[in-house]
């Protein structure tokens, strides 16, 4: 204690502080020996400390200094601890020693007060997965995640992977089934199980593998575990009906209607609605009634009302079908006015909401719901006009009028134009004129679709003024009608007017840019104005929109051929063939084509092809004959030119042809029975006459004098003719006609029997002379010629003359927007 110093009254309390103990003096630890030998080695280190003072940490620990000697410490030894005070302490004791610094020095410890070398903190102990409740946890998390994904894959439509992922999850649910049991665990996670069985059965069901669906919804329904699992035998039920199982679909349907209580009433609705569906196919109609009629009373909807009323006009029941009628238009739909979404031009918050909602998945909903709603009513209308009453105008005016008086009231409109389509497939177009002619004085939106309808009708009648006017009408209350502006081109198109056609094609793309067939009449219009590339750019666009239409192909085809591009022709009518491959005019034109690049097998395998679909194409029976002469095997020709007498029986060039096969064949009794056949028929034919001299001189027959007779007679015939003619042309100085006399190796019909639309192939096929008796007056050149496969026809605009008529139209209410060309 002779360290301690006591404060009395009369000393400074704060004297003192600045002496302290030499062994602190650092200045000099440099140089002390002593000190940096213990500091290297373990020379001087201290014993072990104990606690001296009760209430300290650190008892009396003497420090060793570079004298040898070990001073006690002041600090250590002589104080009491902060903060206590002793007997007769007039004050606490106040530390000395320097910050950062212990009171244990350790051999090599250098300064770290944020005790930085003694490297990162430890890694937090990990939850111990190897006890029996983390284990369940961690198998019910994989369960629920395999769920997940297995949802999400059905989503997205890989129903495969769907499959594979609820297989997935139903072995792992059933090993976590086993943990429990293990661990003696006793609480099984029902909702688990039954999400996993049930994933699992519609999965199977996507998938159509109904035996595993139904094995796996038995298992959940006979498992009393599960509450409310009867429902799913609705699922049952829906499977048996795709199996076509109707028995057992409606004894599903039945049991699962059973176990619902009438607090779910749009369920057992639905289910009644589905009995009812079943009913209807297996033909018990009047069960089907009752199930839809209970639905009406309790819950009417536009789905059951067109179905009943498809019952009832099963059995033939007119006047049910009138109430079932009645019944269908007064179903309310739950839709609001249309008028909410019109803005108004004060408010413009408001103005913005109803543009936020104006086509929201809310407001698309309700449109379809109207439009499948207005077409039950307008397919039930047209179904029953005919059955409810004596005749199918009276029937379809009282739908009209009750269709008026619901609140369906703009489809009257729509039910009087399909009137007047009903009444164009009855044939009887006077009175779906008169039908139409009723609509001149309605709102724009009608007389324009009937104006449509009845320019559409008069183009067809070629009335081609009438046509115009309504066409014209068409466009003055709807002059964005895309159908108005192709009928009112078509008419400037027949008129020969191609430059102002195109304008009103051009305007009816402008209006709607998807209208194929103002595309298709532009295109027309410019191959008509010789603008081959425009019209060339026009059907490749629509190619690209009717990627299978053999019309616009064909276009394509002759496009190219006029450009001289024989090649990309011939590429374009295949992919015709792939499209219609039994069109007869699509393989003659392209046997034409091979033809002209001189492919002759191949043009003969089209042209063959051409006469087994098309038998009566004569220009084709031509080549054929011609080919099979060139070839020479006249015995197969002579089948062809026989057709071609059938066809055409007063064209005497075919016969000719026949007893001139014949005779190249050998056969010459046939050929002479054969030209006899030919004078008795045409007795005038110079040719016939001159064949049968030579064949009776040769042959030594006794009628060879009256056939010289009957040749003279007839050359001076001729004669005497042609000076008639060349007289009478002097004489009135008209201009030159062509001769019906022919040279000595033609036919004298030859020329006067042509038909339209023959013309001379690029090659003519010369005949063997030389070699065969008999060929001086024998035809030397026959040609193959073609008829455009689509006639005269094929340049005409598009009007839909064979346009079929469906339900789909009589929505649309013109039958000129979607038309297809002759």
């Amino acid at each position: 204690m002779e360290h301690v110093h006591l404060a009395v009254e009369e000393e400074d309390l704060y004297s003192g502080y600045n002496d302290y103990n030499p062994t602190f003096d650092s200045e000099e630890l440099e140089n002390d020996v002593g000190f940096l030998q213990a500091v290297r080695t373990s020379h001087g280190r201290r014993p072990p400390m104990t606690a001296k003072f009760p209430g300290t940490a650190i008892g009396a620990r003497p420090l060793a200094s570079s004298f040898g000697s070990r001073i006690p410490m002041v600090s250590s030894m002589g104080r009491p601890m902060t903060g206590a005070v002793q007997d007769g302490a007039a004050r606490p004791m106040t530390a000395v020693r320097a910050a950062g610094y212990t009171s244990t020095l350790t051999r090599g410890t250098n300064f770290d007060p944020l005790g930085q070398s003694r490297g990162p903190a430890p890694p937090l102990e990990t939850r111990s997965e190897d006890t029996p409740e983390e284990k369940i946890k961690i198998l019910e998390k994989k369960v629920n995640d395999l769920l997940e994904e297995s949802c999400m894959a059905q989503s997205m439509g890989a129903i495969q992977l769907a499959l594979e992922k609820a297989k997935e999850a139903g072995r792992k649910e059933r090993i976590l089934v086993r943990q429990r049991e293990h661990n003696g665990n006793a609480d099984i996670n029902v909702d688990l199980t039954y999400s996993v069985l049930l994933n699992l059965a519609n999965q199977y069901a996507n998938n159509e593998m109904y035996p595993d669906a139904l094995r796996s919804y038995q298992v959940i329904v006979k498992n009393k575990m599960f509450s409310n699992a009867g429902r799913l035998k609705v699922n049952m039920a829906n499977i048996y009906f795709k199996q076509k199982n109707y028995p057992k679909a409606i004894k599903f349907y039945r049991m699962a209607l059973d176990q619902i209580s009438n607090a779910h009433k749009e369920m057992r609705i639905k289910i009644m609605q589905n009995i009812g569906v079943v009913f209807v196919r297996i033909g018990q109609y009047s069960d089907a009634i009752t199930s839809f009629e209970h639905i009406m009373s309790e819950s009417p909807n536009i789905k059951t009302g067109f179905n009943l009323i498809l019952c009832y006009y099963a059995i033939g029941d007119k006047e049910r079908m009138k109430k079932a009628f009645q019944k269908l238009i007064s179903v309310p739909l739950g839709i609001d006015d249309e008028d909410k979404y019109i803005p108004s031009n004060d408010d413009t918050e408001s103005n913005m909401v109803i543009e936020a909602i104006k086509n929201d998945k809310l407001h698309q909903m309700e449109r379809n719901l109207k439009v499948l709603a207005e077409k039950y009513i307008m397919t039930s209308a047209k179904l029953i006009a005919p059955a409810i009453e004596t005749s199918f105008a009276t029937g379809f005016d009282w739908c009209v009028d009750m269709v008026k008086s619901s609140q369906y009231v703009e489809l009257a409109n729509d039910l009087e134009i399909n009137k007047a389509i009903t009444y164009l497939r009855q044939k009887d177009f006077n009175q779906a004129v008169e039908t139409l002619k009723t609509f001149e004085k309605k709102d724009s939106r009608v007389k324009s679709a009937a104006a449509t309808n009845l320019s559409f009708l008069c183009f067809l009648e070629k009335d081609y003024d009438q046509a115009d006017r309504y066409s014209d009408l068409a466009m003055n209350a709807d002059r964005y009608n895309p159908a108005a502006l192709i009928n009112k081109g078509n008419t400037v198109f027949v008129k020969q007017d191609y430059e102002k056609a195109a304008e009103f094609y051009k305007e009816a793309l402008r209006n709607d840019s998807s209208c194929t067939e103002a595309l298709y009449n532009l295109g027309l219009t410019y191959k008509k104005l010789s603008r081959l590339e425009d019209a060339l750019d026009c059907f490749l666009k629509l190619h690209a929109i009717l990627r299978n239409s053999s019309q616009v192909m064909y276009q394509l085809a002759h496009l190219y051929e006029l450009l001289e591009d024989p090649q990309q022709a011939i590429e374009w009518l295949i992919q015709v063939i792939s499209v219609t491959p039994t069109d007869p005019h699509a393989l003659a034109k392209l046997g034409e084509l091979h033809d002209s690049e001189g492919d002759k097998s191949q043009a003969f395998q089209y042209y063959y092809e051409s006469f087994r679909y098309f038998p009566s194409n004569i220009d084709v029976i031509e080549w054929l004959g011609a080919y099979y002469i060139e070839t020479q095997f006249c015995e197969k020709a002579i089948q062809y030119f026989e057709r071609a007498t059938l066809i055409q029986p007063t064209q005497v060039k075919w016969q000719l042809m026949v007893a001139s096969c014949y005779r190249r064949s050998g056969n010459y009794q046939k050929a002479l029975d054969t030209y006899k056949d030919i004078h008795s028929k045409f007795p005038e034919n110079v040719e016939c006459l001159r064949f049968l001299v030579r064949l009776c001189t040769d042959m030594g027959l006794k009628e060879v004098q009256e056939y010289a007779t009957k040749l003279k007679k007839v050359e001076k015939m001729k004669e005497l003719r042609e000076q008639r003619v060349k007289s009478g042309r002097e004489g009135s100085g008209r201009g030159r006609r062509e001769g019906s006399a022919g040279s000595a190796g033609k036919d004298s019909s030859h020329s006067s029997s042509s038909t339209k639309g023959e013309r001379l192939s690029a090659k003519m096929r010369s005949l063997p002379s030389s070699a065969e008796p008999y060929e001086a007056s024998s035809p030397k050149e026959i040609d193959a010629s073609y008829v455009d496969p689509l006639g005269p026809q094929m340049e005409r605009p598009k009007t839909g003359a064979r346009r079929r008529v469906d339900d789909d139209d009589f929505a649309d209410e013109e039958l000129g927007d979607d038309l297809l060309p002759e």
